[in-house]
């Protein structure tokens, strides 16, 4: 139920944010990397690891994870994957 709200809240902070000219031009261009650096962070956090904890797990350092979370890099499906493999998780994929 916690998950539910989080996500409602997250669309109701874009909405108010997607008034904007310039967040919405930034969000059309990277949106959807955008809502998986979003969904990363949520389930880390829900998985009550830091980004410190991740990292290790990924072999990698906690800049990196903070720059996932931040929606500053583009992931391939194998780094994806990985990530849920990490915080012991699924990646669904699902075209509409």
């Amino acid at each position: 139920m916690n998950k539910k709200i989080k996500a409602r809240d997250f669309q109701k902070y874009l909405a108010q944010q997607l008034k904007n000219p310039q967040f919405k031009k930034h969000y059309d261009e990277y949106g959807k990397q955008l809502e998986i650096a979003y969904q990363i962070l949520q389930l880390r956090k829900q998985k009550k690891m830091s980004q410190l904890q991740l990292a290790k797990k990924l072999k990698t350092k906690q800049s990196n994870i903070a720059r996932i979370e931040a929606g500053k890099q583009n992931l391939s499906i194998q780094t994806l994957d990985n990530i849920a493999r990490a915080l012991n998780s699924d990646l669904i994929i699902n075209l509409s």
